[in-house]
């Protein structure tokens, strides 16, 4: 009889075993979030922040882990080359999955299908700027004085193929203004010369061009956005500005090598919406000039097809390499 119930009791564990998700535990060791950019930038800075959180909703470590280079390829290529387990995630910005591919001629990856999309984190605008003593004082302005004077127009950006550079490039090529590109290595020291009049505009991410629109080194003629910044609300958008079809909105998002287990992949959806949900992140995120933005894996997908065309496009037209 007590064999029997042995046997009974083995086999209802088995069977409990086998209907059980592969990876119940999961995470039962700390994650590293893989960023593509150095220590200290905007995309570093947040994702340090959106780390914090993470750990807090999973119960496990979430450990932040810059591996810089190729314009943040590097760490997409280590994430979508990792084993797909869970832990080892991508805090991506859009610009590797959409931009530098095409910039950098690469076939480290293919961003449609090489990764599995967790969701959306955030979205981040840019706003055009020029300096204090600039002659225009409008995108239109701007368009004009460019054609007027087709060789004194000069756009700065954080470097060839950089998402600020390309931004101008769109522009460039909607408006059919000629605008010369000057690239520098990073964004503070372009800033430097708008500031000073040494080049005419460039295109900054809003929450670190605020400061100096505010303080009157700098004017904003429009953001990219579809629709106005609330930190700048008398500030228009190019669309308001004439170029109806200029929107350029970059993001955030969580991103998994390809072949995720289910299971995981779910936890890890669920942990993002409780991240994106909690008041105090969603105050940071704010304060930081960001737009929540709770896309799921679908949207983001469909958000990296569609824009992974549109800059193939623009780098092809303006023929922009680095190699």
């Amino acid at each position: 009889m007590k064999l029997k119930t042995l046997f009974a009791a083995a086999c209802a564990v088995v069977a409990w075993t086998q209907g059980a998700p592969a990876h119940a535990d999961y995470p039962d060791r700390p994650i590293r979030l893989l960023v593509g950019y150095a220590p200290g930038g905007p995309v570093d800075t947040t994702a340090r922040v959106f780390a914090k959180y993470l750990t807090d909703k999973l119960g496990q470590s979430v450990v932040v882990e810059n591996r810089s280079g190729a314009s943040g390829m590097i760490a997409l290529d280590a994430t979508a080359k990792a084993a797909p387990d869970g832990y080892i995630l991508g805090f991506v910005a859009s610009p590797p999955l959409t931009m530098s591919p095409h910039v950098q001629h690469s076939n480290l990856f293919d961003p449609r299908k090489d990764f599995t999309p967790v969701g959306l984190i955030v979205d981040y605008t840019n706003v055009l700027l020029v300096g204090p003593q600039a002659p225009v004082n409008s995108v239109g302005e701007l368009i004009a004085y460019a054609k007027a004077h087709p060789s004194s127009v000069t756009f700065g950006s954080a470097g060839n193929g950089a998402s600020n550079h390309l931004s101008a490039e769109l522009l460039k090529q909607q408006s059919g203004a000629p605008m010369m590109h000057i690239p520098y290595r990073g964004n503070a020291p372009a800033m430097v010369d708008v500031i000073s009049s040494k080049i005419t505009f460039m295109f900054d991410i809003t929450s670190t061009a605020i400061p100096f629109i505010k303080s009157g080194k700098a004017k904003a003629l429009a953001v990219t956005s579809k629709t106005r910044n609330p930190e700048l609300p008398d500030v228009p958008t190019m669309i308001e500005s004439g170029l109806k079809d200029y929107e350029v909105v970059g993001w955030y998002s969580l991103m998994g090598p390809p072949k995720l287990p289910a299971d995981v992949n779910a936890r890890l959806v669920k942990a993002l919406h409780d991240v994106e949900t909690d008041p105090a992140f969603r105050k940071a995120m704010a304060d930081g000039g960001y737009t929540l933005n709770d896309g799921d894996a679908k949207v983001l997908q469909q958000r990296i097809n569609r824009e992974y065309e549109l800059w193939g496009d623009v780098v092809k037209k303006a023929n922009i390499s680095v190699n």
